[in-house]
C-alpha cells in the first residue's frame, strides 16, 4: 500500500506547469510509470501531461522522494522538455515494424514469360538463411 505525503507544490506560470515534490511510502522501489499512474490519480491529470524529475530513495528504507512537473498539455511538456531518447527509440521500432509490414511489389524481369516478385525471392533468401 502507497502513502503520499506532500512535501511542496508550487505553481510556475512562466513554464505552464506546477512542480511537485512528494514523499511516496511504498514496500518497494517505485519505477516512473508507476509513479506516473499515482500522481496522475492524486491530481486527476493525463500521464502524457507528468514528467517525472528524480525518484530517491535511501538503501533499507521505504520512503522515496519524488519531484515531478505537471504540465497542462501534452504540448506545453513537449515544447519544454524536448523528447526523452526513448521517444525517439519507439519511433524508430516502430517506423521498421511499418516497413517490415509493407512489402515491395516491384516485378524483375528474367525473361519475358518468367517473372518473380522481389517479395518471393526476399521470402526464399531469408528461409535459405533461417535453414543455415
Amino acid at each position: 500500500m502507497e502513502e503520499i505525503i506532500n512535501i511542496e507544490e508550487k505553481q510556475n506560470p512562466f513554464f505552464r506547469r506546477k512542480e511537485i515534490k512528494f514523499i511516496l511510502i511504498s514496500e518497494i522501489a517505485p519505477n516512473h510509470e508507476k509513479v506516473r499512474k499515482i500522481i496522475s490519480e492524486k491530481f486527476s491529470i493525463p500521464e502524457e501531461n507528468i514528467r517525472i524529475g528524480r525518484i530517491l530513495g535511501r538503501f533499507g528504507s521505504n520512503e522515496f522522494s519524488i519531484s515531478a512537473n505537471l504540465y497542462e498539455s501534452e504540448l506545453d511538456k513537449l515544447k519544454i522538455e524536448g523528447k526523452s531518447k526513448k521517444d525517439f527509440v519507439k519511433k524508430e521500432v516502430q517506423s521498421e515494424e511499418n516497413i517490415e509490414e509493407k512489402p515491395v511489389e516491384k516485378t524483375t524481369e528474367n525473361s519475358e514469360n518468367s517473372k518473380k516478385s522481389t517479395t518471393e525471392s526476399v521470402q526464399e533468401e531469408s528461409k535459405e538463411e533461417k535453414k543455415e
